[in-house]
């Protein structure tokens, strides 16, 4: 388990700089491989501006929510890497108490909004069907996670959970195993 933002930043970066994708160039599917890693690209990028600005709560949301996207295209086979995300344990300065607290809370009812506002997209033949089953025991841990820290008022392991699930569901939607039915507005894809 991760525990300061410097080693989430630089955990982070080695853990992009050394993804690849197995697929050719020429692939449907390299198409959304090269989607999720720009994603991906752009959360850490966003996290280091976050953090030189002194936002040490929207840095630890970016790199996680990077993270949730890099580790459900890996799942899929469409990336190839081999540290997954086992989560933050650290804190951020007391001073940033009350964003903090307001993003978790935020973050939470988000997550549990857009978690509904999806279908399963695959028909139920397509080998893709079963992704949909584990992406959503996925989302729903790394939510339960993010609960059970709330409960113990560790708002930046909870923050993290949750943009985690939420990089997850976003990948989902881009990838073709969601289709969004709900609010568009709660999604990145």
């Amino acid at each position: 388990m991760i525990t300061d933002l410097a080693s989430l930043s630089s955990m982070y970066l080695r853990s992009l700089e050394g993804v690849s994708s197995p697929l050719v160039n020429t692939s449907p599917l390299r198409l959304v491989a090269d989607q999720i890693l720009e994603m991906a690209w752009a959360y850490q990028k966003d996290g280091e501006v976050f953090l030189r600005s002194d936002d040490q709560v929207n840095a630890l949301a970016s790199w996680c929510y990077g993270y949730g996207w890099l580790d459900a295209g890996s799942y899929l086979g469409l990336l190839s890497r081999t540290d997954p995300f086992s989560g933050f344990a650290g804190d951020i300065h007391h001073s940033y108490a009350e964003k903090l607290r307001e993003k978790t809370f935020r973050y939470q009812r988000m997550l549990s909004a857009a978690s509904a506002a999806v279908n399963d997209a695959p028909d139920a033949s397509s080998p893709l069907c079963q992704s949909c089953t584990t992406f959503r025991e996925i989302i729903f841990r790394w939510q339960m996670n993010g609960d059970d820290y709330l409960v113990e008022g560790l708002y930046a392991s909870a923050l993290a959970s949750f943009s985690y699930g939420y990089g997850w569901l976003d990948s989902g939607v881009r990838s073709g195993i969601f289709q969004i039915r709900g609010d568009r507005h709660l999604f990145t894809a």
